[in-house]
């Protein structure tokens, strides 16, 4: 009797098992449609073709416990209350990601914030997302905090680790993790190994001696208990940053080097800092071909406002700094979903979903920063609250603070959604509309400090559809005394056009006698010689990281003394006379370098200039003046480059010679 008892409840949990962990992407079926069809009156989706029926359109929720706590509802489109994920499942949302941090609390059990995303708080949104229909991408960071790119912070539980016994901890805790998932009937579709695993992991970077030999050993892991207790679940590894390629590749090489057991190849998109379109399907449709695994977009989205609601600032807004090719509005946001669903789906190999990244993080009030602080600090439903500067001292022990995302969600500051979340459910159709202008795209000149001030007469006018058209603008009056006189400088000049606002960012330089000099027309002009074998260098087309344009000469070097090159550019029909040159890097993890600008006068250098590399986005600028140049010599500028640090990295740009004053 009692050996049959046993073997009922075995075959109780696996039958539990199996149902709620749920079944592969070939078996798995799409939720139940809305009752009624998803239209719209003012958004126009183009339809995307050959989009599969189980095409996973994913939404990250992880906040919205934290938001609900500190006093956030939400409402539908009638102005109804309503259960947000209820909202997200009938505008064509089948997917929730839910990230998970070991222990984001101190020891006084204050929480770290950004939503105290622990197990319980999963547990709690996978309840909801399985109510509804849909399944859950449990995200698990291997931290008590933030993990990314810029950092991969061992949970304080797991400090003092050896690899081994950190090894089998995160076995451990997967397993357990899960297992609590499941017995809470969750509809687990995918799980990810890690968050943003840039060559590193729990701690652990793969610069170190045998790096990823110890990051592939700690995914294996994860990915063993994953199998175990949720056999019929994806295994995901996510990355971020597909416009440096050769990272890329490098990630590729390493998993498959190590065997680790994955299905997903998983990347961050963010239109603003990851380059193109083209580039992220070439890069993911290359990992597909070489390993046949199957690719998504892990985290994606965009802003349908400027503005800032919570007092705390946002991670984009306007003012030039960011790759601004969808207008901050509704259809902008649309837009960009539609254009990253249709890139997977049709330009992409083996792609199965995209994922949008916290579209219900909005504002927990917006009357005052005082009343919002105190709710963030209470209900960790800001990005980070003061309680996680013991963890984290030199990022949220800084900017603690509210939700830098909020102008990028899918609700307005009042919790109503936005008509633009509906573009999940009408890309699988189309919805067509009156086509109009949206937005009036930002212009950008450079001018001559010693030249004419002249803007131009016409701007585009983006429409509902993302097409341009060109229209009249008028200029509001400008000092044009007052931007010659006042030197190098940036200055925005607003107008009107087409009954919008329109903005042009006027860059006043002194000229430039150089060719190419802000790299914004690739290697023009340039000749890069590397003395050393590295990693990459090479022009990179990334605004946030250039000084001015959107392009600059880019380098990384992973081992240790391996960084040393030259960049120069030979300058032809100059007339004598003094000149000064300059040049700009930034850079980091550069260990002893030498770094110097140089001029050569028929083929010796006679100049040279100190710079140096310190931290993202500050910038150095190395000057040589009063140059001596007598017309018919040869003449060339240049900057030499040498880094004994492992990961050495830096950005150059902004080279100029121009008539000494």
């Amino acid at each position: 009797m009692k050996k049959t008892i046993r073997f009922l409840a075995l075959l109780l949990a696996m039958i539990l098992s199996f149902t709620a962990c749920g079944s592969s992407s070939e078996e798995s079926q799409p939720p139940e449609p809305p009752a009624e069809p998803v239209t719209s009156d003012t958004l126009y989706v183009q339809k995307v073709e050959n989009l599969p029926e189980d095409f996973i359109m994913g939404m990250d929720a992880s906040c919205v416990p934290a938001l609900e706590a500190s006093g956030v509802k939400y409402y539908d489109y009638d102005g109804s209350e309503k259960d947000v994920y209820e909202i997200l499942s009938a505008n064509g949302i089948n997917y929730i990601r839910v990230r998970i941090w070991n222990d984001p609390f101190d020891g006084d059990g204050k929480g770290y914030g950004g939503g105290n995303c622990d197990i319980a708080n999963a547990i709690a949104i996978g309840k909801r997302a399985t109510q509804y229909g849909m399944k859950l991408l449990v995200n698990f960071h291997y931290s008590d905090f933030w993990a990314d790119p810029g950092k991969q912070m061992t949970p304080k539980a797991w400090k003092n680790m050896a690899i081994d016994e950190k090894e089998a901890a995160l076995y451990d805790y997967t397993k357990d993790c899960l297992q609590q998932l499941v017995e809470a009937g969750v509809d687990v579709g995918m799980v990810q190994v890690g968050n943003e695993t840039n060559g590193a992991l729990c701690g652990i970077k793969s610069s170190e001696l045998g790096g990823w030999e110890r990051i592939t050993r700690l995914m294996q892991a994860g990915s063993k208990a994953v199998r175990e207790v949720c056999p019929h679940a994806l295994v995901a590894i996510h990355f971020a940053n597909p416009e440096n390629t050769d990272s890329y590749v490098s990630y590729g090489k390493n998993l498959d080097y190590y065997q680790v057991d994955y299905d997903v190849f998983a990347s961050s998109y963010y239109p603003f800092w990851h380059g193109t379109l083209e580039n992220l399907s070439q890069v993911l449709s290359d990992i597909a071909t070489t390993y046949h695994k199957k690719v998504m977009v892990a985290e994606t989205s965009y802003a349908f406002t400027a503005q800032d609601t919570d007092f705390s600032g946002n991670t984009i807004g306007e003012g030039g700094g960011i790759v601004k090719n969808y207008p901050f509005s509704q259809q902008g946001q649309a837009n960009l979903v539609r254009d990253v669903i249709d890139t997977v789906v049709n330009d992409t190999v083996n792609g199965i979903g995209v994922f949008y990244w916290e579209g219900t993080w909005i504002s927990v009030g917006t009357e005052s920063y005082e009343k919002n602080s105190a709710l963030w600090e209470q209900y960790g439903s800001g990005w980070a609250s003061s309680y996680a500067s013991g963890y984290d001292p030199d990022d949220a022990g800084k900017y603690y603070g509210g939700c830098a995302v909020d102008n990028q969600a899918f609700f307005d500051a009042r919790g109503k959604v936005l008509e633009s979340l509906k573009v999940f459910s009408l890309v699988r159709e189309g919805n067509v509309v009156e086509n109009r202008p949206d937005a009036i795209e930002d212009a950008n000149v450079v001018l001559d400090l010693k030249g004419e001030i002249t803007l131009p007469e016409t701007v585009n006018a983006i429409m509902l559809d993302n097409s341009r058209e060109a229209i009249d603008v008028e200029w509001q009056d400008v000092d044009e005394e007052a931007m010659k006189s006042g030197g190098v400088a940036k200055y925005t000049v607003y107008g009107t056009a087409g009954g919008m606002e329109a903005v042009c960012y006027v860059s006043m330089v002194n000229y430039n006698f150089l060719q190419n000099g802000s790299f914004e027309e690739g290697e023009l002009g340039w000749v890069a010689t590397q003395i050393t074998d590295f990693d990459e260098l090479k022009v990179e087309d990334k605004v946030t990281d250039s000084l001015t344009g959107n392009f600059h000469y880019h380098f990384w070097g992973a081992a240790a003394n391996c960084v040393e090159f030259t960049l120069e550019q030979e300058v032809k029909e100059l007339k004598s006379g003094l000149y000064d040159y300059a040049i700009s890097i930034m850079g980091g993890d550069g260990g002893e370098t030498e770094i110097y600008a140089y001029v050569k006068l028929n083929g010796q250098i006679v100049s040279t200039a100190a710079t140096r590399i310190t931290v993202y986005n500050e910038w150095h600028t190395a000057t040589i003046e009063g140059i001596d140049y007598t017309e018919g010599d040869s003449i060339v500028v240049g900057i030499y480059v040498k880094c004994a640090g492992p990961n050495a990295w830096g950005k150059i740009d902004d080279a100029s010679l121009s008539s000494a004053a």
